[in-house]
């Protein structure tokens, strides 16, 4: 995981304006370019009811008059990320993470500079203008309602009431997830970030039409929003941190299946791919005596996807890889699974059939 930075440029081009939003912090300005509000940092939150926080947003720092915590927005993030802000490692990481979410090339790489091009035309229709402030994953202000979470799709796989409402599912009836059951994002905050979407009938899956839609880049009051899968586990925000043992799977479905059959501390890449920020999560995630359980998909990409985790993950933490002749872990029966991951379940939980029995170990 290693790579170069230089801290000082880091902050000289951060917005820190764009870090509280990223956060879910909501900016409320006074004279002078400042921020004052209730502490957001995780070790505060609950504590106090007065406005102890505050942040000078045009020279990047910040502190709170209750909890005593102060210093640069780059010791905002990383204790908002659970990090040590006094760890020169920590530091590190969480400099790379806000670099990656919130520079743009032009500044986060001193040795280019790209020559744009000035026009007079607009750009054309459905797309935005490069030179608007980027916000990466930052909170969503709405939620999607009316959702149908008794839609046949979600009993057809399996899913018990439980874990359907447990995980925000159901089938929405309008916009661009219209007929689709959409799947909550969040961030490790546990801050809403965005839907995926997945179609009810495979055969309508072509091209325009793919079986996950995810949120799309837009312009939005002046800025350019962008989703990045890569710098998020889905169901990371539901671990109680640091866990002994983390399984780590390709898909929603997956951790949704996991989950319902009472192994919780799982979570999901968005696929076979493993970025750098992924793997520094997930290690986190994990107690430095811990251990990692990878549970991929039984395909190429699978395979692929498993060797890039073993090399970024096992030099920090105890790594298995679970193998099976099972194409994905939902084609898993709940023996099969205490099979494969011994004493890991923590509650066995039942699932209904629509004729009244319970489960049988014959997959879904």
């Amino acid at each position: 995981m290693s790579d170069w930075i230089n801290f000082r440029d880091v902050r000289k081009n951060l917005s820190f304006e764009a870090v509280l939003t990223h956060y879910g912090v909501t900016i409320k300005k006074q004279a002078g370019n400042r921020h004052v509000g209730r502490c957001p940092l995780p070790m505060h939150i609950g504590k106090g009811k007065t406005p102890s926080f505050s942040a000078k947003l045009d020279i990047g720092v910040f502190q709170c008059f209750s909890c005593k915590a102060h210093g640069t927005v780059l010791h905002f993030a990383a204790l908002m990320e659970g990090l040590n802000p006094d760890d020169p490692q920590d530091l590190r990481t969480v400099a790379l993470k806000l670099r990656d979410v919130f520079l743009t090339t032009a500044t986060a790489s001193p040795k280019k500079k790209l020559v744009r091009k000035e026009s007079s035309t607009s750009p054309p229709a459905g797309t935005t203008r490069s030179n608007l402030p980027v916000l990466v994953n930052p909170p969503l202000d709405f939620e999607l309602k009316d959702l149908d979470d008794d839609h046949p799709y979600l009993k057809g796989r399996g899913f018990n009431p439980q874990t359907i409402r447990h995980f925000g599912l159901g089938v929405c009836s309008r916009g661009l997830m219209k007929g689709r059951v959409v799947i909550p994002l969040h961030n490790a905050t546990g801050r809403l970030v965005g839907y995926a979407g997945r179609v009810v009938d495979d055969t309508t899956i072509s091209d325009d039409n793919p079986r996950y839609r995810l949120p799309g880049r837009r312009e939005r009051e002046g800025r350019i929003i962008e989703f990045k899968k890569s710098l998020l586990l889905y169901n990371h925000h539901r671990l109680k941190q640091p866990v002994n043992d983390l399984i780590v799977v390709e898909g929603f479905t997956s951790v949704r299946w996991l989950t319902q059959w009472g192994y919780s501390s799982v979570v999901a890449m968005f696929g076979s791919d493993c970025s750098e920020e992924q793997a520094r999560l997930i290690v986190h995630a994990t107690a430095p005596d811990g251990r990692v359980w990878i549970f991929p998909d039984t395909d190429a990409a699978g395979e692929k996807g498993v060797m890039v985790m073993l090399s970024r993950i096992s030099p920090y933490r105890w790594t298995r890889w679970i193998q099976t002749q099972q194409e994905q872990p939902t084609d898993c029966t709940p023996a099969d699974l205490e099979k494969l991951l011994p004493g890991l379940g923590t509650e066995r939980k039942e699932v209904l059939h629509d004729n009244g029995s319970l489960w049988a170990d014959t997959p879904v």
